[in-house]
């Protein structure tokens, strides 16, 4: 149990944030920084955004744990400062959701049918929504940026031995963080998992669903096991209900929606922080975590309140 249970799962996380900020480290040492944010280049210009951050967007589109890993980077060597961090953050949400969509529309297409394409549809617009709204308010908070030419000048060239000599010096220094930032953090959710904390915040969140009497009467069902189990138990049994013709597409959307909604928190917290907290410090992590999932669920709040409203 604690073998599968903590000590695998502990060992993957750890591997792969460190992977990724091995990977991030070497771009780094390289100076290609501003040649990746190129790529988001005309959308980082509209935000103010810096060039540091442009290329974590660009990242994200491959590999969430290099992006974030790029933006502590850039916040230690003070490239950028906290209020583009935390824009930064949640300006990569697009990227990220592209990242996970394949996976999430193939489990969700064969259960579901039709109804997935709705449900990817508006959590897809949700993403958006959350980008144009970044891309605003760093127009107005952010100070605007001067942005580096994409040639290096021969003085920043570095050579590959160079590069993996100064990467293998940050990787080193950050290596100590996230195993003693991460493994504690880590085992003390496991812990809280496995003497029923989370099952208890989950069953007391399911418990009190009489403010969704406005749904279909089956979808407590649905939500339930999206609160208290995983996102496929809950697809399992909407499937279910849309072939014995219980339920529409529509009702089955709905369902998913607000079953997404109120297990954001506790997903978050369970899956999100302890790797989070290997990348950036502990309070930052949670900072981080606090504005990018109360900015994912209001915009799924509304454009689900649009879905619901107007079709």
């Amino acid at each position: 149990m604690v073998w599968d249970g903590l000590i695998l799962p502990l060992a993957r996380l750890i591997f792969y944030v460190s992977l990724g900020l091995a990977f991030a480290n070497f771009v780094e040492s390289l100076n290609w920084t501003h040649r990746i944010a190129r790529l988001s280049r005309p959308l980082i210009r509209l935000g103010h955004l810096s060039s540091a951050t442009g290329a974590s967007f660009s990242m994200a589109f491959f590999s969430g744990v290099s992006a974030n890993s790029m933006l502590a980077e850039a916040y230690d060597q003070q490239k950028i400062d906290k209020k583009e961090l935390i824009c930064a953050n949640l300006f990569n949400s697009l990227p990220t959701y592209f990242l996970h969509l394949p996976t999430m529309f193939f489990i969700t297409a064969p259960l579901i049918k039709g109804a997935a394409l709705i449900y990817v549809a508006i959590t897809f617009l949700a993403a958006v929504l959350r980008t144009l709204i970044i891309l605003v308010v760093g127009h107005y908070l952010l100070e605007k940026k001067k942005y580096e030419s994409v040639a290096l000048a021969p003085d920043e060239r570095v050579s590959l031995r160079q590069a993996l000599g100064k990467t293998w010096q940050r990787f080193r220094k950050r290596l100590k963080k996230i195993v003693f930032l991460t493994v504690p953090i880590y085992t003390v959710i496991f812990v809280i998992n496995k003497s029923g904390g989370f099952a208890w915040l989950e069953g007391f969140m399911a418990s009190h669903l009489g403010i969704l009497s406005w749904l279909h009467p089956q979808s407590l069902g649905i939500i339930v096991l999206h609160l208290a189990a995983e996102f496929t138990a809950g697809l399992a049994v909407a499937g279910a209900l849309l072939d014995a013709g219980t339920m529409n597409y529509r009702e089955i959307v709905l369902a998913l929606l607000v079953g997404n909604i109120l297990s954001s928190p506790v997903r978050a917290v369970r899956h999100q922080f302890p790797y989070y907290a290997g990348i950036f410090s502990p309070r930052i992590a949670l900072e981080l975590i606090v504005y990018n999932q109360s900015f994912r669920v209001g915009s799924l709040v509304v454009v689900s309140l649009v879905y619901y409203l107007f079709f």
